[in-house]
């Protein structure tokens, strides 16, 4: 009897696989980063073929550091970088062109273009999104009118898209020799193309974009058995069971399965998600509403969200780009060098802003700087910006849902620097949980395969898995948060209408 379920958790910097026992506790884990390629500004891109060769190697890494094989496995689960558009060949499997990121801005053209009849919110009643470079869409129309050759391949029927779920559960399940091309309905719902309430390809939407139906993967839901593990893999003739976007399956993992539930994601950027039970709610405050899973026959439930494109990428960039710090960790020690941010603000606008502003115009900026302002600060003020950030999607989330939140659950890689937990607290001005498994990403989609083949029974047994780890409540008066917010309102205005036709 299979004793665990391995999630394959295939993100924005690295690819992981993670197995979990029954309790929800992680057994053993492998990761791999992989090339952040940027060959433009503005244009980020991931080699799809090494996303691919590293998962199966982090498949081998996590079975053997346990010393388990395939039969200890009862079932695989998938979650994934979301919007990341991959588009291949499905009679070599070979791509026709890097993954193009979801942080990727190179489609504003197509962006404004489709605008120009409608405005960004063109789509929005149906699918529940602007129009944005952020999400898959405009990245297939990029490809197809940008790859020599792509657009006459995909009105032949020879070309397939998927976001990176869809293609790592292609390869897994046999890639040119039968692999399943489909995705689920959380992913779906981030291309521009699923209609929220027929859970099916819009297709008039297909055709204003010129994207073929044929390229476009079947939706499923984000827990059943969608097929086996080829015979040519390590976990061969496993069921492949579940599938749920990052932010949806973080989601699933804080066990947020009541309408009203929340949670806050600290990875390469943030990401906050509401559910909203069986109702499709439309944010009047600059969210997105999005599905949040959907389990087996059962009805979808959906959310709204809160994306921020930049928060740990910030963080990344102070080491890689400025050197400021040699390792990510380092930040904390060097942020808690001084006693506040001495005046200094950095709005991470790398690729213009997501949520609540939806400004791609906008570009980074640091200001207050004074001659005072030392490295310290500077460390700091990265930090408080994603709290910041923060703050203004949980206001946003609070007017749309009319009932003010009254704690956050959080989550993701950052969640380990006290410094900013603490800080979230005080500018929220209420507490900030954190469970003791942090990664939720990778179990939710572990509980979302095991579901389907009855590893765990139901969303039930799931929450009681969930415990508390750590607890921030918040100390700043009043008067000093509302300072703070003031600037921060302040600093964010500064980055606006940049981008023009001389700076891009």
């Amino acid at each position: 009897m299979p004793q665990y379920v391995i999630a394959i958790d295939q993100g924005t910097t690295s690819s992981r696989a993670i197995v979990f026992d029954h309790q929800g506790n992680i057994v053993s884990s492998g990761q791999k980063e992989h090339e952040q390629i940027f060959p433009k500004a503005g244009w980020v891109e991931h080699n799809p073929i090494e996303i691919w060769d590293n998962t199966r190697e982090v498949i081998g890494n996590a079975l053997s550091k346990a010393n388990l094989t395939r039969h200890d496995i009862a079932a695989v689960g998938i979650t994934n970088q979301r919007e990341t558009a991959v588009v291949w060949d499905k009679n070599t499997g070979q791509p026709v062109y890097n993954a193009i990121v979801w942080q990727d801005t190179r489609t504003q053209p197509i962006v404004d273009e489709l605008a120009a009849d409608g405005g960004v919110e063109r789509f929005k009643q149906q699918v529940g999104l602007p129009l944005a470079t952020y999400f898959s869409g405009t990245k297939i129309k990029w490809i197809l009118d940008n790859v020599e050759g792509a657009r006459e391949k995909a009105e032949a029927g020879d070309l397939l898209f998927g976001n990176t779920d869809s293609w790592v559960t292609w390869n897994l399940t046999g890639g040119a020799d039968g692999g399943v091309h489909i995705t689920d309905v959380t992913n779906a719902s981030r291309t521009l193309f699923m209609d929220l309430e027929t859970l099916s390809w819009d297709s008039s939407i297909l055709e204003t974009f010129g994207v073929p139906a044929s390229m476009m993967p079947e939706i499923r839901s984000s827990s059943e058995v969608y097929g086996n593990v080829h015979s040519s893999q390590l976990l061969r003739e496993v069921p492949v069971a579940g599938i749920l976007g990052d932010q949806q399956a973080a989601t699933f993992g804080q066990a947020a399965f009541e309408k009203g539930g929340a949670k806050n994601t600290y990875g390469t950027g943030n990401f906050m998600i509401v559910n909203t039970g069986e109702e499709i709610v439309h944010s009047k405050n600059g969210l997105l509403t999005t599905v949040c899973y959907k389990l087996g026959d059962a009805k979808p439930v959906y959310a709204l969200e809160g994306s921020i494109a930049v928060t740990g990428s910030l963080i990344q960039w102070l080491r890689d780009n400025l050197g400021i710090i040699k390792t990510a960790p380092e930040v904390e020690q060097l942020a808690k060098s001084v006693e506040d941010n001495g005046g200094v603000y950095i709005v991470p606008a790398f690729s213009g802003l997501f949520a609540p502003y939806w400004r791609s115009d906008a570009r980074g900026a640091i200001v207050g700087l004074t001659r005072f302002v030392n490295k310290g600060h500077i460390a700091r003020a990265a930090l408080e910006a994603t709290a910041f950030q923060t703050r203004e999607v949980l206001d946003a989330a609070n007017a749309d849902s009319g009932v003010n939140m009254e704690d956050l659950r959080v989550d993701g890689g950052m969640v380990a620097n006290d410094a900013l937990m603490q800080f979230q607290a005080d500018i929220l001005g209420i507490p900030v949980i954190r469970p003791k498994v942090t990664e939720t990403t990778a179990l939710g989609a572990a509980y979302a395969a095991g579901l389907a083949v009855d590893f765990w029974k139901d969303t039930d047994e799931l929450a009681s898995n969930w415990s508390e780890d750590k607890r921030w409540l918040p100390t700043m008066d009043d008067a000093e948060r509302d300072r703070q917010l003031r600037n921060w309102k302040k600093a964010v205005t500064k980055t606006f209408d940049w981008v023009d036709e001389d700076v891009q």
